[in-house]
């Protein structure tokens, strides 16, 4: 039995790294009873698989694990269950059943949502004239980038990589590739935005929030949550 859960990092989690933040889990499934399945050998783990790592700093609405469960009750019982032995920067929001053959979460990652928020003396001096010149950014044909991997760099069109861009007040919200096959973080764009503008940028401007997490089926996206059913 497989099921999805979807969670939130918020508070002073966001400064909690990803290899934690699974140490974290398998504490709260010990201390709630979970009936996880256990992997085979002399040192059997949890088995268990997140979607995708959130960047240090960042917070999120939105994280996703699955779970190779053995038994589980009702949905409300087991959210219950694991809020109980849990922190409200870390909770549980929603999970759902999956099929015997879905696919993880990480395999399916199409897309992200994020929504940046201009921290406290990092304001530009007009939001108008911001946002402007971020469309104007946007509606180029074409935006070469240079993006450091792990093995060197790499040279990209950022364009091909946002999906969508609105303005949300006095925030920006961009939807961006994710995953194995295209993958674009929220940082990098404004970056290069900052630097086409011969502007000095730093990591500590916004306050960023993952909002949603996608897979992709036939050219619509389809929050991850929504790959499953009741349970």
């Amino acid at each position: 039995m497989k099921i999805r859960l979807k969670f939130r990092k918020q508070g002073n989690l966001r400064f909690i790294g990803h290899l934690d933040v699974m140490r974290t889990f398998q504490k709260i499934n010990r201390r709630a009873g979970i009936d996880i399945r256990y992997s085979a050998g002399f040192s059997p783990h949890q088995q268990m698989s997140f979607a995708t790592p959130l960047g240090l700093g960042l917070t999120s609405d939105a994280e996703y694990v699955d779970y190779d469960m053995l038994s589980v009750p009702g949905k409300e019982a087991f959210l219950r269950q694991m809020n109980e032995h849990n922190v409200e920067e870390l909770k549980i929001l929603d999970a759902c059943l999956l099929p015997d053959d879905a696919k993880n979460a990480m395999s399916l990652l199409a897309a992200s949502d994020y929504l940046l928020t201009f921290r406290e003396g990092c304001e530009p001096e007009d939001y108008d004239d911001f946002f402007e010149d971020f469309r104007r950014f946007l509606d180029q044909e074409h935006i070469p980038a240079v993006k450091k991997t792990k093995t060197g760099t790499q040279e990209v069109d950022l364009i091909r990589q946002i999906r969508k861009f609105e303005r949300r007040g006095n925030a920006v919200f961009l939807r961006l590739d994710t995953g194995s096959r295209s993958n674009c973080k929220p940082e990098f764009v404004m970056e290069t935005f900052y630097r086409s503008l011969g502007k000095e940028w730093s990591s500590f401007t916004f306050h960023i929030n993952r909002e949603e997490l996608y897979g992709e089926e036939n050219g619509e996206l389809k929050a991850l949550i929504d790959y499953g059913t009741e349970f």
